[in-house]
């Protein structure tokens, strides 16, 4: 149960780190905001959303390594080890269960001669 909620958390913040690195502008666009294109009037204020993108996309980053680690964990634990030289050898068939295929004909190889030096 614990390692459903946590692909399900994992995926979540996936998917929240796409958005917030898609809704985040490019540093070109910075130099617009530098000359007072009305920027400053904004809910964050001119760097304010720039920086709160930046912060919940590093806290969302954080948050994904930490599931990653511990699906990788709870994988370790998932289930019993199993070890091939543990497992019970398979029984020897006998030769009158397999069927018998037919055998194909080898090809016919000539011999040639080389021809005599002169």
């Amino acid at each position: 149960m614990l390692y459903q909620v946590i692909i399900v958390i994992h995926i979540l913040l996936g998917v929240g780190i796409i958005g917030l690195v898609l809704m985040q502008q490019g540093k070109g666009a910075d130099a617009g905001a530098a000359f007072g294109s009305g920027a400053s009037g904004s809910v964050f204020g001119a760097q304010g959303a720039a920086s709160f993108l930046s912060r919940t996309t590093a806290i969302f980053a954080t948050l994904f390594f930490i599931t990653s680690l511990g699906l990788a964990t709870l994988s370790g634990y998932h289930g019993k080890k199993t070890d091939l030289m543990d497992q019970a050898p398979v029984e020897n068939v006998k030769a009158d269960d397999v069927p018998e295929a037919p055998m194909p004909e080898a090809p016919v190889i000539k011999e040639v001669e080389a021809p005599a030096a002169k």
